[in-house]
């Protein structure tokens, strides 16, 4: 194999180049694989396997025409630019391509509504970063994060969604149908907007943590808390949420060691005491994690103390970041209501404060963030667009059929 790109038989195939860079070490296995084919990928070395599922991300993935025929980056996606004219009127926009907006664009497309899924500049959400999926139902043995993102992604275009790989710089509210404008300078309308973009875990910013993400490097206890069994794991944070995951992995690991940069807690009192009394839990405090140590996977972290600047070196499997989520609301300019944690405010649901607006998943969820729970969201939303829509006047095609011919 010579170069990037090279076309291959399987469902999904990738070039390792990019896991050979990442990794430093040509694995010892061919590297044409099926990534959906579980039994030849679990031959592969494991920090192969997840820089290989990384690639859906970095360009270096191939699928067969039924999917996608692209890498699934902006630079690659013609023929789905090809469908999308700026002069087409959708019946609804989706922004964002993880679980919601893919689940909300089966429903609608199904329906027959006229549905375009803007997808960002790089399309799957959250779950593109997740290795193994285990709770997801239907999948008796898992899958595996962009499998499933891709067969979601198949299926809602199996049904006529296009899909545009761009982001969303700003919407105009003040009329209908709305008119989003994206990066490129083009503009998408539409009658309804879903609004699914989802929210990011906040990180610590170091190049070691990414460098070693999805290899012991994580933000999920209840995804990625079962294959830490027995294992010693880190959690970094100080509020509700790290007070959580410290507890959810108790059900897994054999020690929990909590690291936190001052000297007391800001999450509850009552859990807080959890924490504090449970056996398997300990605390670093006043202290801050500086680099995440490990070649191909997590060994380790470099802590610095925040009052001495005293180093230490500790063990560790696993470490969770727990210093809370960013929803991705900017591009909103503060026209959809907010709480005051800045995650969209839900009404009934899944509308927002402007009529036509609809939101799901993580961008209006701060207490679940699964991808069930997302997926449902984006089911109620289609369902309360596809209500609205009838309610209002008639499809997005005849309106527009009427408006050229007057």
């Amino acid at each position: 194999m010579s170069a990037a790109g090279t076309e291959f038989d399987h469902n999904y195939t990738a070039w390792s180049a990019c896991a050979v860079s990442t990794t430093g070490a040509r694995p010892k296995v061919p590297v044409a694989v099926s990534l959906n084919d579980t039994s030849q990928l679990k031959k592969i070395p494991m920090p192969v396997q997840l820089t290989l599922r990384r690639c859906f991300r970095c360009g270096f993935m191939k699928t067969p025409d039924a999917i996608h025929q692209s890498r699934y980056n902006k630079s690659n996606m013609a023929d789905a630019a090809d469908k999308f004219t700026s002069s087409k009127l959708y019946d609804l926009a989706i922004i964002g391509s993880g679980p919601a907006g893919y689940t909300a664009a089966i429903y609608a497309a199904r329906s027959q509504l006229s549905v375009v899924l803007i997808a960002g500049d790089t399309w799957g959400g959250q779950l593109m970063l997740t290795s193994e999926v285990e709770n997801f139902p239907g999948f008796r043995d898992g899958i595996l994060g962009p499998d499933l993102m891709a067969q979601m992604r198949e299926q809602a275009e199996r049904f006529g969604t296009e899909f545009i790989t761009e982001l969303v710089e700003r919407i105009e509210f003040e009329q209908t149908p709305f008119a989003l404008r994206l990066a490129d300078e083009s503009i998408v309308q539409a009658r309804t907007v879903l609004i699914a973009t989802g929210s990011q875990s906040k990180w610590l910013g170091l190049d070691s943590e990414q460098r070693l993400m999805a290899r012991g490097v994580t933000s999920c206890a209840t995804c990625d808390g079962y294959f830490f069994r027995d294992k010693s794991v880190a959690v970094v944070g100080g509020g509700d949420t790290a007070m959580e995951e410290a507890l959810e992995l108790t059900k897994y690991a054999a020690e929990i060691t909590i690291i936190h940069r001052r000297d007391a807690f800001r999450a509850s009192k009552i859990m807080q005491q959890r924490v504090l009394n449970h056996p398997k839990i300990r605390v670093i405090w006043n202290h801050e994690v500086v680099e995440v140590l490990g070649d191909k996977m997590v060994d380790g972290l470099k802590l610095r103390d925040t009052n001495t600047a005293a180093e230490q070196t500790v063990k560790t499997d696993g470490l969770f970041v727990a210093i809370g989520h960013k929803p991705a609301t900017e591009f909103l300019g503060g026209a959809v209501k907010l709480n005051p944690a800045g995650y969209v405010e839900a009404i009934d649901q899944v509308k927002t404060s402007i009529p036509g607006v609809f939101v799901a998943g993580d961008v209006a969820d701060p207490r679940y963030r699964q991808a069930i729970t997302a997926a449902g969201d984006g089911c109620r939303a289609a369902l309360e667009i596809e209500r609205y829509l009838a309610e209002q006047s008639a499809p997005a095609e005849q309106l527009q059929a009427q408006e050229q011919s007057a």
